[in-house]
């Protein structure tokens, strides 16, 4: 039993580290377009549209949604088993691993509403294509659905730029204190790029 706790929580954090990152870049990467306008956007949406329908569900369905699966109910299994104790040692580090936790959570509700709202229904169900104009009717009609979207996306971005760090001790790439600082501060470093990338992708739905 210890052996396999030992090599799933191994493959737990590099599932986390691959699929939920490549998900990110490619996702802030797709939505930055829309500060170049509706036709940079929907340009970038049409080059995905170019991969064969087959081809493109067995990477949403075996590439990314059974890994996440799996990332997310063994997550839960983990941070059930889980000791928060942020407020009785106030390191950073405490804090970190609680907001890991609540991040979580919080992902588990955010892609169902997602996930399941944009590509299930709205792109499955009624067959409407993703473009600018259905996300900037969807955001600039809903105050409550922007804020919850950015909390998704700062979520997400903060859950996997924090377990880079986690995955580098987890991996015992970073076995030293000092290496372990370097390295978690250049993934929140990080972390507020892409939250500030995020804001800028956002406000372009508001002002264009």
């Amino acid at each position: 039993m210890y052996h396999t706790s030992f090599y799933l929580r191994r493959l737990h954090s590099l599932v986390g580290l691959l699929v939920l990152g490549v998900v990110i870049f490619e996702h802030i990467f797709t939505n930055s377009m829309a500060m170049g306008g509706a036709a940079a956007l929907n340009g970038a949406l049409a080059m995905m549209e170019l991969i064969p329908r087959p081809v493109f569900l067995a990477i949403e369905v075996c590439g990314i949604a059974v890994p996440l699966l799996f990332h997310g109910i063994y997550g839960i299994y983990i941070a059930l088993q889980a000791n928060t104790n942020a407020r009785h040692y106030g390191y950073s580090r405490n804090w970190q691993f609680t907001l890991q936790r609540a991040t979580a959570w919080y992902l588990v509700a955010f892609l169902i509403w997602h996930v399941g709202y944009l590509r299930v229904f709205t792109k499955g169900v009624t067959g409407t294509p993703i473009s600018y104009e259905l996300l900037q009717n969807l955001f600039t009609s809903s105050p409550i659905t922007t804020v919850l979207y950015i909390i998704g996306m700062f979520a997400a971005i903060f859950h996997f730029t924090n377990g880079i760090t986690t995955f580098c001790m987890t991996w015992g790439i970073a076995k030293g204190p000092r290496c372990q600082k370097v390295i978690n501060f250049l993934s929140m470093c990080l972390c507020v790029v892409l939250c500030l990338i995020t804001l800028a992708f956002m406000a372009s739905y508001f002002v264009m």
